[in-house]
């Protein structure tokens, strides 16, 4: 199979600008429920069940599809693939809306998922087909302060609507504002994006190989990210026995892609990409970093609402410092990560490390009157550090891959971190649940940030390693 030629393409920036509005909402749904969940559970009178479904069926559907639907785009075109995830994403948005009861509600939750999944992994190969160079990481910069702004915007999002619309119904808009996103940005998808290279001689697409991708992401997944709402729970111990399941998949996994690939030079994890050491340590480094700081969002937003009586509101305008932080390091990250490498995402993981122990302090020590505006200030420095971690870390991992693989390879890095999130989220939550009847919602999210900081700790010591095995190969 021939590499991509790349001819820089006039529209590129206005494509980028496409992707990411599509990947803008799918990210967002993932935080902007969370809010919505009182209203929903009144609403719809939901049990436990399917309030675990509406959070987690949404997660796994994305994780589980993302890299088949990354081998789709590499072949088959990464423009028809998103405007087809897009526009399905906008189906379902509106099916979970007109929800009847939590029961349909769920079943739409995951299918918002699935199309997420065929849509995101277009967006990474879309970015490392359209540039390169420093332009390449300015593009990921603009990625990254998206996923920061997402995460923070979502709980804002959520609660405005809610006392906007009410709720009772308030949740519904929730989803239906996706609507109007995705019937401006389809048709400018197949307008401005690149249209499929034709290729010479067979496409073949590894359906075996693919299957078992998705089986042992479903066995990972699962024990973490159906360990309950309210700390206990929602799958029996049996759980853990999908984990050597995963285990046994990845193994043959393994053997099947050798063999595969042997034949037909098409197997969906192509040994080049398997040998790239930067990409491994990339992979790595985002795993480990979604686990140690994904669950630091919820925590503050429980602390707040349960432990402070804020309204969903006002618990999300105390990230909004975050959204700004990162949004502004992300850009200035994308711009100086050619010059810089891997020591800027060293240095942003020191400040993110110093970030999470001082809101351990405030956890701890803050007066309650003061608690929100001085968690707000730290917010803003912690978000400055991570900013720059998770995109520049996208343009190292990608930097060696070739084009023709990266809706595959920018799969696997949303996979990983996809992976560390779920693990570290069912750590923490279970850990602050199961300390808030003796130590208070405060004292409880102290405790169980600390193994954040632990885990951010870890991905620090894997970044400096990899920063010391660059500077010995230049």
């Amino acid at each position: 199979m021939t590499e991509e030629k790349y001819v820089a393409d006039p529209r590129r920036w206005k494509a980028l600008a496409v992707c990411m509005a599509g990947a803008f909402i799918a990210m967002l749904d993932i935080s902007i429920v969370n809010v919505a969940l009182p209203s929903i559970e009144a609403g719809l009178h939901a049990g436990s069940a399917q309030v675990q479904l509406i959070v987690a069926g949404y997660t796994l559907a994305l994780a589980l599809l993302v890299v088949p639907m990354g081998r789709l785009g590499d072949v088959y075109g990464r423009r028809n693939m998103f405007a087809v995830g897009i526009a399905g994403f906008g189906l379902a948005s509106l099916g979970a809306g007109l929800a009847p009861n939590a029961t349909v509600l769920a079943a739409m939750r995951v299918l918002q998922g699935c199309f997420a999944g065929v849509q995101n992994p277009q967006v990474t190969g879309i970015i490392q087909q359209l540039f390169r160079g420093a332009e390449r990481g300015k593009a990921f910069g603009f990625m990254g302060a998206l996923i920061g702004i997402a995460t923070a915007v979502g709980p804002i999002a959520g609660g405005s609507i809610i006392a906007l619309f009410g709720a009772a119904e308030g949740w519904r808009w929730v989803f239906f504002i996706n609507v109007p996103v995705v019937a401006v940005v389809v048709p400018l998808a197949l307008k401005l994006m690149p249209k499929p290279e034709p290729r010479s001689g067979t496409a073949y697409l590894d359906l075996p190989g693919v299957a078992i991708v998705g089986l042992a992401t479903a066995s990972f997944m699962v024990p973490f990210i159906f360990s309950g709402t309210e700390g206990g729970d929602a799958l029996p111990a049996w759980r853990w026995g999908f984990l050597p399941l995963a285990a046994v998949l990845i193994f043959a996994l393994t053997k099947w892609e050798q063999a595969y690939h042997a034949r037909t030079n098409s197997a969906v994890f192509d040994p080049q990409l398997l040998r790239n050491l930067g990409f491994r340590f990339g992979v790595g480094i985002g795993g480990l970093y979604f686990a140690g700081f994904t669950s630091t969002f919820l925590i503050v937003t429980m602390v707040l609402q349960q432990g402070l009586g804020y309204t969903p509101l006002q618990a999300g305008l105390v990230g909004v410092p975050f959204a700004i932080g990162s949004g502004l390091s992300s850009q200035f990250a994308g711009r100086v990560i050619t010059r810089y490498g891997r020591k800027l995402v060293v240095i942003a993981l020191c400040v993110v490390l110093v970030g999470l122990l001082t809101i351990d302090m405030v956890m701890r020590f803050a007066p309650e009157a003061h608690f929100g505006w001085i968690l707000a200030i730290v917010m803003f420095c912690t978000g400055s550090g991570a900013g720059a971690v998770i995109s520049p870390n996208q343009t190292l991992t990608l930097t060696h891959v070739p084009p023709r693989m990266g809706g595959v390879a920018g799969a696997v890095l949303t996979v990983g971190q996809q992976l560390g999130g779920a693990i570290g989220m069912s750590i923490v939550l279970s850990g602050f649940f199961a300390g808030i009847p003796t130590l208070g919602p405060r004292l409880a999210a102290a405790q169980t940030l600390l193994v954040g900081v632990a885990i951010i700790t870890l991905t620090l010591l894997v970044a400096i390693f990899d920063m010391r095995r660059r500077q010995q190969q230049s």
